[in-house]
């Protein structure tokens, strides 16, 4: 397999100028995106994304779910492609980072092979994934899992939004239902680059994290049931506080994370008790909870405890409970040719780099169950994400596209 020559880099101010352009559609209100899944925002910046890949000579292609994938054809087209990319939906308050990055330096790494004339034995195609964020339509990474068979098409149409609307018909109607049966693209290998959504990289002064693993998830919707009653007249030792119980989860959760540190992270992201007056003690109260640990034993224990303490309190407190597991995959071990060629490849660049967990999700996770896959990340200030204060530097992100650029070639080899 041929590398690639030391000094190849990437255009990086064109790079850079992309990621501008892009994050000028659907802006958050302080600097960041607000360009969520299906919406009309995320057509535009669909249609932005194939312009562009058509105008550096790839086709593109549609399929079932709204993923696009923009090819470069290699010399011999009967081979399975490389495949790069992430995703171009956001957080309601994202920023222009997240998911970006890793789909427009897939486009800059064939721009820039096209400005050096270079060819590759594989194709190389881009892609961006459908719903990578979840905030719309959960779960997260909803394309990149059915492509994967970890849901079916049906199960994704059949979602709905906040406001009633499905998955299907909103595709429909921004008109990305792509004639493409999903998952039936045959990949050599998958590539994705992302911010690395935390503080390790940046603190340690590191210009590039190895990916090696992905954290494994376990998301809970739980309530909690008890009786609301006048706040005023009824006694402490009468109540049944759904609240009260709900108080003692939000720091189970927090004591079962810090128990199994230093990998494990515990969230309750959202309370909402019922039915929300001032002088009515809370009768139910909806609530979720995020598992994360890149040992699956280790977090099916952290369930386990979670369970528990759930049966305790709503001994203790005499309530109910409706608790159901709503989301889980398991840890993923990236592929040891994929991170090799990862790792090479900084290594070749210069750049100083180290091995990293992924205590995100990402959709490089689905993919590694049907291709050998690995990811590539990038620093981002102060580890903020998922918020529209995100921020990577010019630099952070020339590396990094800079190593992906260089893993993606090595795999697709060049023809000399």
């Amino acid at each position: 397999m041929t590398k690639p020559a030391d000094n190849l880099r990437i255009n990086g101010e064109r790079l850079w100028d992309s990621l501008m352009e892009m994050a000028k559609i659907g802006p958050g209100l302080r600097g960041g995106n607000n360009r969520q899944t299906l919406t009309d925002d995320d057509k535009k910046g669909r249609e932005l994304f194939i312009r562009w890949c058509e105008d550096a000579g790839c086709t593109t292609v549609v399929d079932t779910m709204g993923n696009i994938f923009a090819r470069r054809e290699g010399t011999d087209p009967s081979l399975p492609p490389v495949m790069v990319g992430s995703h171009l939906d956001t957080q309601p308050t994202g920023g222009k980072y997240d998911g970006v990055l890793g789909v427009l330096s897939g486009l800059e790494i064939l721009r820039s092979l096209n400005d050096m004339g270079i060819k590759t034995k594989h194709p190389i195609e881009v892609v961006d994934w459908t719903n990578e964020e979840g905030s719309r339509y959960a779960p997260a990474m909803l394309s990149s899992g059915v492509f994967a068979g970890v849901y079916t098409q049906d199960e994704a149409y059949a979602l709905v939004d906040r406001d009633g609307k499905a998955f299907g018909d909103e595709l429909k109607r921004i008109g990305f239902v792509g004639d493409e049966p999903v998952g039936q693209r045959p990949l050599k290998a998958f590539f994705e680059l992302h911010i690395e959504q935390g503080p390790i990289l940046e603190a340690e002064g590191y210009d590039v994290g190895v990916v090696t693993h992905g954290q494994g998830q376990r998301w809970f919707d739980i309530k909690l049931t008890g009786f609301e009653s006048h706040a005023g007249t009824t006694p402490m030792p009468r109540r049944k506080d759904a609240l009260v119980g709900a108080s003692k989860l939000v720091v189970a959760v927090n004591e079962i994370a810090l128990a199994n540190a230093p990998h494990a992270v515990g969230t309750v992201g959202v309370l909402d008790p019922y039915p929300g007056s001032r002088n009515v003690i809370p009768g139910s109260v909806s609530m979720t909870v995020d598992f994360r640990h890149p040992d699956d034993a280790v977090l099916l224990s952290m369930a386990n405890a979670l369970r528990e303490k759930i049966a305790d309190v709503c001994a203790e407190h005499k309530l109910t409970d409706e608790t159901k597991e709503i989301f889980y995959y398991a840890p993923v071990a990236f592929d040891e040719a994929c991170v090799s060629a990862v790792r090479s490849a900084a290594e070749r660049l210069g750049y100083k780099h180290r091995d990293i967990v992924s205590g995100a999700g990402h959709d490089a996770c689905y993919i590694a169950r049907v291709a050998p896959t690995s990811m590539v990340f990038c620093p981002c200030v102060d580890g903020i994400s998922h918020n529209e204060d995100e921020e990577i530097s010019r630099e952070w992100a020339s590396a990094g596209t800079d190593v992906l650029f260089h893993a993606v070639v090595e795999t697709a080899e060049i023809v000399e």
